[in-house]
């Protein structure tokens, strides 16, 4: 019974949140229990080029690092703001949201080539952050009980967290960045005058995701569009939506040869 109750909870996921968390969670076990090495995984353009090591490309976003806090609260962070972001704004449009992860992760890794990143996922985890928090702007949020907030400052209240923690904030400044071009090109440009949209979906990705059509009409109700992750005593919400989010702690590690690996690459991010 619990089985079954556990199954369909899992399958209730969406399946491009329920894919990507499943591969970050089976990732990092895997790594754990020393089935593979995080050598295997890290972005190395020479290997990617030169050995034919394509799996880099995607393993990359996969692995958080070790089983630890940070672990938790990467993965928790990557799961709601994905999973909302699916079930509301891509609400019937799941071939714009593989579009919008095809998007986000040749422009990191495009980035991390030049900047010498070996491991995007926490990047991959603020672009998701910063394209919901633009999206729900009016939602009110906190930090710790203590800060209050609207949404579209989450993004620089991880920054902030980020520098008090003493990491390098490098890898939060590009998922940033990079959040903000889509959200630039796919809602403000498209409705500029003589604006168009820039990202299209191909036709085969509509027919295998979006077989079903939905009511375009479709506007999830704020209690549908929850705030976050709620970390210790909330303070009150005078606009009655959703609130609590925090940012996940990332240890910082940074490696300048690009054609080795790093001498402790469970740190990395």
């Amino acid at each position: 019974m619990a089985y079954q109750s556990f199954w369909s909870a899992y399958m209730d996921i969406p399946i491009v949140t329920r894919a990507y968390t499943t591969a970050c969670v089976i990732a990092t076990l895997a790594v754990h229990m020393e089935l593979v090495s995080p050598y295997d995984l890290y972005f190395n353009p020479h290997l990617v080029i030169f050995q034919h090591q394509w799996w880099r490309l995607f393993t990359t976003f996969l692995f958080f690092g070790t089983l630890s806090f940070n672990f938790v609260f990467n993965i928790i962070f990557t799961y709601r703001y994905c999973r909302t972001l699916e079930e509301s704004s891509f609400r019937g449009r799941t071939s714009d949201f593989v579009i919008m992860f095809v998007f986000g992760a040749v422009l990191t890794l495009i980035i991390a080539y030049f900047a010498n990143l070996i491991f995007l996922g926490h990047a991959f985890t603020l672009m998701l952050v910063y394209v919901w928090s633009r999206r729900n702007p009016m939602i009110r949020m906190n930090f710790f009980g203590i800060l209050n907030f609207q949404a579209p400052y989450l993004p620089l209240v991880i920054l902030a967290f980020s520098l008090l923690l003493g990491n390098s904030v490098q890898i939060d400044l590009i998922g940033i960045s990079v959040g903000h071009i889509y959200y630039f090109l796919e809602d403000v440009f498209p409705n500029q005058p003589g604006g168009f949209r820039i990202l299209k979906t191909p036709g085969f990705l509509r027919n295998i995701f979006d077989p079903i059509e939905e009511d375009p009409g479709y506007n999830p109700l704020p209690e549908d569009r929850p705030g976050g992750f709620d970390w210790g005593a909330g303070a009150p919400n005078r606009d009655d939506d959703a609130a609590a989010a925090a940012a996940p702690e990332r240890p910082a590690g940074d490696d300048n040869d690009a054609d080795r690996p790093p001498r402790n690459p469970n740190n990395q991010q």
